[in-house]
């Protein structure tokens, strides 16, 4: 068994998104606990967003489902079907292969707090509704394309 103290796991800021979609996402840190955990099957993020901070742009994936479960503050969900707000307790899943885009907005003045969850499922690929972006899973991390598949140069 391996115990996991958040407080000694590293802050990973930033993205591996192409330069342009990275301004995005500031105000996102994540701590890795499913490596720390060393986890193969899946991973579990424990995900803060400072105020007027995005998790992500919107996006769905091909294999991967993902969980999140609000542990404090308050996030709106945006999906293509709409908005909802989030509040500590509460949680939502996207099934692998849906392809409804969600991403998580803090709309507060306040930080919040979420466990990220998702699979690691090979050839997985992630895709941007609402921008020239798609992300595929390959060994050494994701790739990114513009929709044509015309790589990103950074």
């Amino acid at each position: 068994m391996t115990i996991i103290d958040p407080n000694q796991v590293p802050i990973r800021t930033g993205s591996s998104y192409p330069d342009r979609f990275k301004p995005v996402v500031e105000g996102r840190e994540k701590k890795r606990l499913g490596d720390a955990a060393g986890l193969k099957n899946f991973g579990v993020n424990l995900t803060t967003l400072q105020p007027k901070s995005r998790s992500a742009l919107c996006h769905w994936h091909t294999k991967q489902d993902e969980f999140i479960y609000v542990l404090s503050g308050a996030l709106t969900l945006i999906t293509d079907e709409g908005e909802s707000i989030l509040s500590a307790g509460q949680a939502a899943g996207f099934p692998a292969g849906e392809p409804i885009g969600h991403c998580l907005y803090n709309h507060t003045e306040q930080v919040a707090t979420y466990l990220e969850i998702g699979d690691r499922t090979p050839n997985d690929q992630g895709h941007y509704p609402d921008d020239d972006l798609v992300a595929i899973a390959t060994e050494q991390g994701w790739q990114f394309t513009h929709k044509d598949g015309t790589i990103y140069s950074s």
